[in-house]
């Protein structure tokens, strides 16, 4: 997926750092339906072949990273870009790696749907709410959790009061796009979705995969059966593709207002 690049545009590449296209389809069309500046130009990306399908693990998150770097090198394709998005909903090393290598001269801005989704989810708590994150295997929970409390800064053992947790759905990343019957996925992504919501004040679930993209509903079923109607409506369900690109946005649109002027 593209656009034309525009004069003044804020250029966005949303990288898909596994090698499903599929996937990178899935993540176009909730873009499509985003309500975009015209001056926010998308482009998105799929790593090769050589990357994992799907990313499950530490081995696998060092692998899409390995792959990634040497493709990005190759091609010299963020010349091109003000902004990139990982879009793996993990502590995913590209995130890091990209932004220190790409900070002189170029100026990219980088974040992650993970990053993203925090944030977004701070900024929607009223107090005494809290918020969690639906995700696809048992290997997440342990490393989201930490995630978040590491970019939080929150000391390990410490209490974190407005962070609810992760919940697994049993599931992979390429289950979404025709590896598993929907029924199936509706299922699994219902009962962790009412786990999580029984954890606490839960008023912000983040959708933790990005093979997730466009499947709010089902959460917002699951929530209506835990929470009265008004409640389940008012339950915001966070994609971390949009607050990624909302986020960006902003970021790129900062660095040009508040940068020297060399006039």
């Amino acid at each position: 997926m593209s656009t034309d690049f525009v004069k003044g545009c804020t250029r966005i590449l949303v990288l898909n750092p596994n090698s499903s296209y599929q996937m990178t389809m899935g993540l176009a069309r909730a873009i499509k339906d985003m309500e975009l500046s015209q001056s926010v130009a998308i482009h998105t990306y799929t790593a090769p072949s050589e990357s994992p399908l799907s990313i499950n693990d530490s081995a696998d998150l060092e692998k899409s990273t390995d792959v990634v770097l040497h493709d990005l090198r190759t091609t010299s394709l963020l010349g091109g870009f003000d902004a990139v998005l990982v879009a793996c909903f993990s502590v995913h090393p590209l995130v890091s790696v990209l932004q220190m290598n790409y900070r002189f001269p170029a100026d990219i801005s980088v974040t992650g749907i993970f990053e993203a989704s925090i944030l977004t989810c701070l900024s929607l708590l009223q107090p005494g709410e809290q918020w969690g994150i639906v995700t696809t295997g048992k290997f997440w929970e342990e490393h989201l959790t930490r995630g978040v409390n590491t970019f939080l800064g929150v000391q390990p053992g410490s209490a974190n009061a407005k962070f609810a947790g992760v919940e697994s759905t049993g599931l992979n990343a390429s289950d979404f796009h025709g590896g598993v019957e929907p029924d199936i996925i509706r299922e699994k992504m219902g009962q962790a979705t009412r786990r999580l919501l029984r954890k606490g004040n839960i008023s912000c679930v983040v959708m933790g995969c990005a093979g997730m993209a466009g499947l709010e509903d089902i959460i917002r079923s699951a929530a209506s059966e835990e929470y009265d109607v008004p409640r389940a409506c008012e339950l915001r369900i966070v994609d971390g593709v949009r607050a990624g690109i909302g986020l960006l946005e902003q970021m790129t649109r900062n660095k040009r207002a508040f940068k020297q002027k060399n006039d």
